[in-house]
């Protein structure tokens, strides 16, 4: 009888493909079957063994390559011929990458699996575009939370629940950093002004974080949506509301000062 391999729901990082942990790469060149999502940067694929068999199951708004129910049946499947296998997934597999729905999966066929998590979007994102989460004095806390349950939004990763509380995210946490809610930036900005986020609330709209590709941009609430249209900003993107994300200008400042005087 074939024992069944052990697969592992592995975070690849936001983007850059030097942000992926040692023990992730150790996973990914072991792997006999690779599931990788679309957020994954694919120069990751070229640490697999050349003869891994790689199986895109990547899902973007309106056009999945695979419904969630295939990818749990593949999984159980490659692991029941006794194969390694890597499941891999942008960011950390457990912040909106519906790795628990697969370790759930797994679990319940008495699959050995792992856990193993990577620096999610809105912490290497933000520390990329130089927006603390967190700053003495201006932010104690932080909360991540999916655009896709605003009014009009898409059943994405954090949908499929109940309408997000934008009365109490508004007062409740000093930085709010929003997946998923470039489709619904009018709508999240609504909910929040109507809750009384004031419109001054620096707001900051981050694209394809830690990659070359990287665009930033700081706005505030009230302004923020005609930012977005004037830039063209697509995804991925995260938007990052609170005081903290003015941090970013003053560090721009300074390290304009300090050239200036260097120079």
């Amino acid at each position: 009888m074939i024992r069944p391999g052990l697969v592992s729901i592995v975070g690849a990082g936001p983007g850059d493909p030097e942000l992926i942990t040692v023990k992730a790469l150790k996973a990914l060149r072991g792997a006999e079957v690779i599931l990788y999502d679309r957020l994954v940067n694919e120069e990751l694929l070229l640490y697999a063994d050349a003869r891994a068999l790689r199986i895109y199951c990547g899902k973007s708004p309106g056009q999945h390559a695979m419904t969630q129910e295939m990818i749990q049946r593949r999984l159980i499947d490659y692991s029941l011929e006794g194969k390694r296998v890597v499941r891999l997934k942008g960011g950390d597999p457990f912040v909106f990458g519906r790795g628990g729905e697969e370790a759930l999966a797994l679990a319940a066929r008495g699959i050995p699996y792992e856990v193993i998590p990577g620096i999610t979007s809105a912490i290497g994102a933000a520390a990329a575009s130089g927006i603390p989460l967190t700053h003495r004095g201006i932010a104690a806390s932080f909360a991540c939370v999916t655009g896709s349950r605003c009014p009009g939004g898409t059943d994405g990763p954090g949908g499929g629940g109940p309408p997000i509380r934008w009365d109490l995210l508004a007062h409740a946490v000093d930085t709010l950093v929003i997946y998923m809610g470039v489709g619904q930036l009018r709508e999240i900005r609504a909910e929040l002004l109507k809750h009384g986020k004031a419109g001054t609330t620096p707001t900051a709209l981050i694209e394809s974080g830690t990659t070359g590709r990287q665009r930033t941009f700081v706005s505030t609430l009230a302004e923020v949506h005609k930012l977005a249209a004037a830039v063209q900003l697509s995804n991925p993107a995260l938007i990052v509301v609170g005081e903290a994300a003015a941090i970013r200008e003053q560090l721009r400042q300074l390290q304009h000062q300090a050239a200036v005087r260097i120079g």
